[in-house]
């Protein structure tokens, strides 16, 4: 048997052309994927489920732990704010601790709540920061629950006043609007 140059001989001697093709290398694959249509749609349809599950238009944010908020029938959707939730004696801003309520409580008479005054003067100077030619809202949004003592939401609320927010809303729960018109 001659030498001859390397090559491709498995199958040479199959007769069919498609067969040679495919031997030799010169068979194609499809340029079309195919892609089954059941798995698409279960896919997007759990995607979909997903983001109107996790999706909020009135900007509901969540209630602290232990937290029991009035009820009220005039009720407006929540706005951007700093939240200050007032759970026990701890004060929490946007769900960070911001100090405590016992100085108050035990002196049972109205007085600025250091820690706070400073968090909320810090958030107030950054939002002007970041928008310089627009005027400060100073709108805070009190979460306090609802046997907590008047001394304490009235010094809260002098506190958020006395850091540049007079504009006070409280978060309360919705109740529903009150049916029949009577007669």
């Amino acid at each position: 048997m001659p030498i001859s140059e390397p090559r491709r001989r498995l199958m040479r001697q199959v007769g069919l052309e498609f067969v040679r093709k495919k031997v030799e290398g010169g068979g194609h694959r499809s340029t079309n994927a195919s892609l089954s249509l059941t798995s698409m749609i279960d896919f997007l349809v759990v995607t979909v489920v997903f983001l109107l599950m996790t999706f909020s238009a009135s900007g509901e944010t969540p209630v602290a732990k232990g937290l029991n908020m009035p009820k009220a029938e005039n009720a407006i959707d929540m706005m951007d704010a700093p939240i200050v939730a007032v759970v026990g004696s701890q004060i929490l801003v946007d769900g960070a601790p911001s100090g405590n309520t016992r100085s108050v409580e035990e002196s049972d008479r109205m007085q600025r709540i250091d820690e706070l005054f400073n968090i909320l003067k810090a958030k107030r100077e950054l939002w002007k920061q970041t928008h310089p030619n627009k005027d400060f809202p100073g709108v805070v949004m009190l979460q306090i629950d609802q046997a907590i003592k008047a001394v304490v939401v009235k010094s809260v609320f002098q506190t958020a006043a006395f850091a540049g927010f007079p504009n006070v809303s409280f978060m309360v729960n919705k109740l529903p609007a009150a049916g029949g018109g009577g007669g």
